[in-house]
């Protein structure tokens, strides 16, 4: 592509150098410029993309999009906002996938990864050949890679749905995250279906308020061509009131004869938001059916991890307060005996809900064990005595020796909920991501509390 054409889409403030300049890729990292890039030098919250720019351009940089002119030798063009210019870049690059590739997003605090994987296991009875980005896993074509981002930055993003068209996907299901809606990761992404599970308190240190984390989902409707929304949630049934052809659905409805494999009453909430998402792209009701009960587990939710014991131990991804409380009225309905829960709080994330989420298993679970989560630069006992906060709940700081502490306790008919990092096979602690996975550590564990003395 001629840079020139790419300028077009950007409407910049002024363009230094020549426009003559053939590009053949867009890039954002420096480590990740080739020759004949664009690299948009973003400034970001710890480092400002313009002091990489000598970098980019000694790995070949043909050109920099620039929110201030900068002393080197290269045609710059100077936009306003070097954020919100990448993804107009990124749609006209690779040729507006979305115009050609249907996409199914799924937005909202809880359930976005369970309700993308029965959406994609939906379309692909229907034979659609489906994409997929969640924050587990990614498919393109017929591969399977590892994840990075959630939603991915714009560049990526519409890399990904170029990659998909090229190999025969037609269709991609994926997870649209408030933070992605912010930083505009998503703009000129066309939704051909957006659904809406709920809204709990979650990312206020990112957002500031519940009022701006809702504007943030919201915003995205206007970029759908259908709308499908759990009016069951407060916050969706505001969001239906704006959007009059919205498909609606809410937790009391019926499934009808599908065979859900997917324990917790949460997961019927999904299964309802799928198969209504599936309805508005015409698939019909017995493929919508064949595709719900071919789905029997969502890596890292409510996963159960099975080594013949008399009780059932679960790793669930739920991190938030809304999302541990549906977990534990989940496993209560499992439960013959007493509910057993190992959670902790993320270092460097919202505190205001530590408390809550306290508060939570306090309430519903009959053991509360109050561990270390993702600490990050954080102290993980200041962490875990804001959750405490005076709460009868017990304290064990190392998350293996919590997990084991839950799992030789535990008695025929309870049920042990492991929460917080679901399928995450690292633990990031001041600065390293070492490695621990909690449906390994678990099964290590009953295999222990088996094995003959």
């Amino acid at each position: 592509m001629q840079l020139e054409r790419l300028i077009a889409a950007l409407a910049p403030t002024d363009v230094i150098g020549s426009a003559a300049a053939e590009i053949r890729e867009l890039a954002y990292d420096a480590r990740d410029v080739r020759a004949d890039s664009v690299f948009f030098c973003v400034p970001g919250a710890t480092a400002d993309g313009h002091d990489f720019a000598p970098d980019a351009v000694a790995a070949g940089a043909a050109a920099l999009v620039v929110e201030r002119p900068l002393e080197l030798d290269v045609p710059q063009v100077v936009v306003p906002s070097v954020r919100a210019a990448m993804p107009r870049a990124a749609v006209a690059f690779f040729g507006d996938p979305t115009a050609r590739l249907p996409v199914a997003a799924i937005t909202g605090t809880n359930g976005k990864t369970t309700t993308a994987y029965l959406l994609w296991s939906i379309l692909e009875a229907a034979g659609e050949r489906p994409g997929l980005l969640t924050n587990v896993e990614r498919r393109v074509g017929d591969e399977v890679r590892e994840v990075g981002l959630n939603t991915p930055e714009a560049i990526d993003l519409q890399r990904l749905f170029r990659e998909m068209l090229d190999k025969g996907n037609r269709v991609c299901v994926m997870e649209a995250t408030s933070m992605a809606s912010v930083q505009g990761r998503l703009e000129g992404t066309r939704f051909a279906v957006l659904v809406f599970t709920n809204l709990t308190q979650d990312h206020l240190d990112f957002h500031g308020t519940m009022k701006d984390y809702f504007e943030s989902k919201r915003r995205l409707f206007g970029q759908a061509s259908r709308a499908v929304i759990n009016v069951g949630d407060e916050y969706g049934a505001g969001l239906a009131a704006e959007i009059p052809d919205a498909i609606t659905f809410e937790a009391a409805a019926d499934l009808g004869d599908v065979d859900l494999k997917l324990r917790g009453r949460f997961n019927a909430e999904n299964a309802l938001a799928a198969a209504a998402a599936a309805r508005a792209l015409g698939v019909d009701s017995d493929v919508i059916k064949r595709g719900l009960e071919s789905v029997d587990r969502v890596p890292g939710r409510f996963e159960a991890v099975e080594e013949g014991q008399p009780f059932v131990v679960l790793v669930d991804y739920a991190h938030t307060p809304g999302a541990l409380e549906s977990a534990l009225e989940s496993a209560r309905d499992l439960a013959r005996g007493r509910v057993i829960c190992v959670f902790g709080a993320g270092g460097d994330r919202d505190r205001t809900k530590r408390p809550i989420m306290g508060q939570v298993v306090t309430e519903l679970a009959d053991i509360g064990l109050v561990t270390s989560d993702n600490p990050r630069s954080e102290e993980p006992a200041a962490i875990a005595a804001e959750v405490v906060d005076g709460l009868d709940l017990e304290v064990e700081l190392d998350r293996r020796r919590a997990i084991e502490r839950a799992i030789d306790s535990a008695q025929p008919g309870d049920v042990v909920l492991i929460a917080g990092k679901g399928h995450e096979q690292g633990q990031e602690i001041a600065g390293r991501k070492l490695p621990f996975d909690d449906r390994e550590v678990a099964r290590e564990a009953l295999r222990r509390s088996r094995a003959p003395a």
